[in-house]
C-alpha cells in the first residue's frame, strides 16, 4: 500500500474499531519538539502525546535505554527479580513521599491498583469500609471502576450499571467531601489539578484541607498524578507544591518518556497487599522500566521542573496577552506546562483544526477548551512560534 493519507484513512476505516475522532493528519515521524506526516509537512508538537513524551519525540536518552535493554532482557516474569524494574523503583520512592512501588502499564492500570489497595485497606482496617469519594469532571481510566470513578457522565453513561462503591462530588468543594464521608467511605481520590476536565486547578489551600479531613476521619488520600506528574507542573510532582502528601500516588505518562508504563506507589501504613493479590503480566518489565528509569534520573539531573516553570509563566503569559487582543477568550490557566486556554463559545474543534493546518498540534478537552501540553523540553522559541500560530488563527475568527 502506498504511503498516500487518503489510504491510510480507509484503512482505519475499514480495520480499526471507530473510538477516537481522528484529525485529517497521519503523522509518520517525530524529533524533539516536531513531527512529520507522510507528506512530509512539518508539525510543531504541543500535545505531546498527551502528556506522554516528556522529553519530546525520539529523544536520544530514550533510544539509547530502549535500544541497550533490548539487547539485554525485554521481558521476565514478576516471579523473578529485574534490575531495571528494581533500579525504578527505588528511584521512585527516593524522590516522592511513598515507601513502596508497583509498577504496570498504563494510567488507568495504576488507578485500577490505587482503587483494589484502598478497597482492600478499608476491609482489613476500616471496618469493611469500600467507597471512594471522588469529583466532578475527573478523570481516571477507561476500566469499568475507572470510569465509575471518573466523575463524568459521557464516559459512565455507556456502560451502566457501573461498579459501586464511587461517589462523585463537586471538585474543589471540601465541603463536599465532607457530606460525602460516611462509615462507609474508605478513601478520598482526586487530581492535583483536573487535566482531562479542562485543566481546572483548586485553590491553594484545597488539598492540604482534604489532607487533614483525611487525617481526622482515618481516610486514605489517593492523587492521581498521571498526568500532573513527572515535573508536569513545575515540580516533580505536583502535590509538593500544595504541601499535601498522599497515601496513594498514581503515575503514568510522562514517566516513560514515550514508552507504556503506570505505577502506583504508597505510604508503608497502606501497603496491606499480601501475596497474590494483585499483579501483571507486563509491568515492570526490563525494557520498560530501563527507559522510564533514564527518563526520569535525566528529568531529575537536568532539573526539567524548574525549565517547566518558566517555560508555563511564558506561555501563560503569551496567552495572556492574546486574551487582552481577543475578546473570544474567557479564561487562561494551568500551571507549569498543562495550559488551558477557555473560549467564550464552543470553538474548541475549529481553532484545533485551523492550527493544524498551520503547523501547530493543540488539543480539543471540551467544546469551549483547547489545552496546552507540549515535551517537557520546550523552549521560549518555540513557544513564540505556537503563540503566533494562536494568534493568526483568532484573528481570522474575529
Amino acid at each position: 500500500m502506498s504511503t498516500n493519507n487518503n489510504d491510510w484513512t480507509e484503512l482505519e476505516k475499514k480495520v480499526y474499531m471507530q473510538l477516537a475522532k481522528r484529525w485529517p493528519v497521519t503523522i509518520v515521524r517525530g524529533k524533539g519538539m516536531k513531527v512529520w506526516d507522510d507528506k512530509g509537512r512539518e508539525y510543531l508538537d504541543f500535545v505531546a502525546g498527551i502528556a506522554v513524551t516528556s522529553l519530546g519525540h525520539c529523544h536520544p536518552v530514550v533510544v539509547d535505554a530502549l535500544t541497550r535493554q533490548a539487547k539485554t532482557l525485554i521481558q521476565m516474569s514478576n516471579m523473578y527479580y529485574t534490575v531495571p524494574q528494581l533500579q525504578l523503583a527505588d528511584l521512585l520512592v527516593k524522590t516522592s513521599c511513598l515507601d513502596r512501588v508497583f509498577i504496570c502499564n498504563s494510567g488507568a492500570e495504576a488507578n485500577e491498583g490505587a482503587i483494589k489497595l484502598a478497597r482492600r485497606y478499608g476491609k482489613l482496617k476500616l471496618d469493611g469500609a469500600y467507597e471512594i469519594i471522588t469529583t466532578h469532571e475527573s478523570f481516571h481510566g477507561r476500566t469499568l471502576a475507572t470510569t465509575a470513578a471518573t466523575g463524568q457522565n459521557q464516559f459512565q453513561e455507556p456502560y451502566t450499571p457501573l461498579p459501586t462503591g464511587f461517589v462523585n462530588v463537586d471538585y474543589n468543594d471540601l465541603d463536599a467531601i465532607k457530606a460525602a464521608t460516611n462509615k462507609l467511605t474508605c478513601a478520598v481520590m482526586l487530581e492535583p489539578i483536573q487535566g482531562e476536565g479542562g485543566v481546572n486547578v483548586p485553590s491553594d489551600d484545597y488539598l492540604r484541607k482534604v489532607r487533614a479531613w483525611c487525617d481526622e476521619k482515618g481516610l486514605l488520600l489517593i492523587l492521581d498524578e498521571v498526568q500532573t506528574g513527572i515535573a508536569r507542573t513545575g515540580t516533580l510532582y505536583a502535590y509538593q507544591q500544595y504541601g499535601a502528601e498522599p497515601d496513594i500516588m498514581t503515575l503514568a505518562k510522562g514517566l516513560g518518556g514515550g514508552v507504556p508504563i503506570g505505577a502506583f506507589l504508597a505510604k508503608e501504613r497502606a501497603c496491606v497487599f499480601k501475596i497474590g493479590e494483585h499483579g501483571t503480566t507486563f509491568g515492570g518489565n526490563p525494557l520498560i522500566c530501563a527507559t522510564a528509569f533514564d527518563v526520569l534520573s535525566y528529568i531529575i539531573k537536568k532539573d526539567l521542573a524548574s525549565h517547566v516553570q518558566h517555560m508555563g509563566e511564558y506561555l501563560r503569559s503569551g496567552l495572556n496577552n492574546l486574551a487582552a487582543d481577543y475578546k473570544i477568550i474567557k479564561e487562561v490557566r494551568g500551571k507549569g506546562l498543562l495550559v488551558a486556554l477557555q473560549f467564550n463559545a464552543e470553538i474548541a474543534e475549529p481553532v484545533v483544526l485551523t492550527c493544524l493546518e498551520k503547523g501547530l498540534i493543540v488539543n480539543k478537552v471540551k467544546a469551549d477548551v483547547i489545552r496546552f501540553i507540549p515535551p517537557l523540553i520546550v523552549t521560549e522559541k518555540e513557544i513564540a512560534r505556537a503563540l503566533d500560530i494562536v494568534g493568526k488563527v483568532l484573528k481570522e475568527r474575529q
